[in-house]
């Protein structure tokens, strides 16, 4: 990679800087400060271009021909944690596209949601918030609001059975760990691969009843519509069941975890949220803008030469855009640090931006929006240690809490 400035030489800052949730990487604002894309090291050692300005990751978010995703999991392209398990895992919407699946997988996640009823949903949030209040003190809320209830949603939305869960929620855990042997990650893929192969083979053969696979679900609905000559392959369609699980359900899990936590740090959130909930979705939007959850970076392949902020990128090289750092430029977000739920207008880029933006982004609004106001009616729940005490998961590629103890 070739720049024109004087930091050519410099030591290369490797990203990502943190694993907490609690307060965005102080690196990030002092790099911004420098330049908004500055040359650094991936994960994996590699030489990369670190954007942190909101204005220059939407313009790679949004030029998907200079700036490309599925060539991320090309073998010659740079590594940024670990080689990436297969092509329609890195371009999931363009083989659903390619094979005719692309609108069911919309239709799923979107404002219809046919496979989750809002009832549904929050009698979970219910039962899970009910059952840490009948439990012992502290009780866990990173488990009961946040790990439990995303993979119950992520379940019932696929179709996968719940007893599959604890299965299923090993091998994302694996996939999204970052600084682990290639032939680690390797391994825990083919094993997620073949869970879902194996759920696919009995929906196509007719004994899903007997291996108590739900009659409907997204998975079912894609199996019976995939052309198998012409479509995708089963390897193809377990991964990308596999990878639709894994994003789900980390990204989910995530968000709902950081998210709580930032409220319970926020009693008067908490309160407005209670006393008016007509109020959750200028919370939720402003939770999606300041919560620090992406543990690694969006990343994509330069296809051109081509220069943004003053820098010369060439073809080949890796960019990696931190939304989290984005979501707190200053020169978009005023006190970008100041939890803010009247901030307006609020263009945070936390499901991306462009061609590429998240199809999940009404379902993670939707099930946020249930389970924190669940949450908002318990208003003696608190922190049962102060936040400085609290334990993230390390080296996770959607940023966790190891757990988020709480009184009442």
């Amino acid at each position: 990679m070739t720049e024109t400035t004087e930091t050519a030489t410099a030591p290369r800052p490797q990203y990502p800087f943190s694993s907490r949730g609690d307060c965005l990487a102080p690196e990030l604002d002092d790099l911004r400060g420098e330049c908004p894309v500055v040359p650094a090291l991936s994960n994996a050692g590699e030489d990369v271009w670190l954007v942190t300005g909101h204005a220059e990751a939407r313009a790679v978010l949004t030029d998907s021909r200079v700036f490309d995703r599925a060539a991320v999991g090309l073998p010659d392209a740079p590594v940024q944690d670990t080689p990436i398990y297969a092509p329609e895992v890195m371009n999931t919407m363009g083989f659903l596209r390619r094979a005719g699946l692309a609108d069911e997988v919309r239709r799923a996640l979107g404002p219809e949601h046919p496979d989750l009823p809002e009832e549904w949903v929050r009698a979970v949030v219910r039962r899970e918030l009910a059952a840490m209040l009948a439990g012992p003190q502290p009780g866990d809320l990173q488990h009961h609001l946040a790990t439990r209830v995303s993979g119950e949603v992520m379940c019932r939305l696929l179709g996968i059975p719940l007893a599959d869960l604890p299965r299923v929620a090993e091998f994302a855990d694996g996939d999204v760990t970052m600084l682990v042997p290639a032939e680690q990650t390797a391994r825990n893929w083919a094993g997620m691969q073949s869970h879902m192969a194996g759920l696919i083979a009995q929906v196509r053969d007719g004994t899903a009843a007997s291996a108590r696979i739900p009659a409907d679900g997204l998975m079912q609905r894609l199996v019976a519509r995939n052309d198998p000559d012409r479509g995708l392959t089963t390897g193809q369609l377990a991964n990308i069941v596999g990878g639709l699980f894994v994003l789900g359900y980390e990204d989910m899990t995530s968000f709902l975890g950081v998210g709580a936590h930032n409220l319970l740090r926020r009693p008067w959130a908490l309160e407005e949220l209670r006393a008016d909930p007509a109020t959750a979705d200028r919370h939720i939007e402003e939770l999606l803008r300041f919560s620090v959850v992406l543990g690694n970076a969006l990343a994509r392949i330069v296809t051109t030469d081509t220069e943004i902020a003053g820098r010369r990128l060439r073809a080949g090289d890796m960019v990696l855009i931190s939304t989290d750092a984005a979501n707190h430029d200053p020169e978009v977000f005023p006190d970008p640090h100041r939890y803010d739920p009247r901030r307006s207008p609020n263009p945070h880029i936390r499901f991306g931006h462009g061609p590429h933006y998240c199809a999940g982004a009404h379902l993670a609004r939707w099930v946020a929006r249930i389970a924190f106001t669940e949450l908002s009616h318990h208003r003696d729940l608190r922190l049962a240690v102060p936040p400085e005490q609290l334990e993230w998961r390390p080296n996770h590629m959607a940023i966790t809490l190891a757990a988020l103890p709480v009184r009442w």
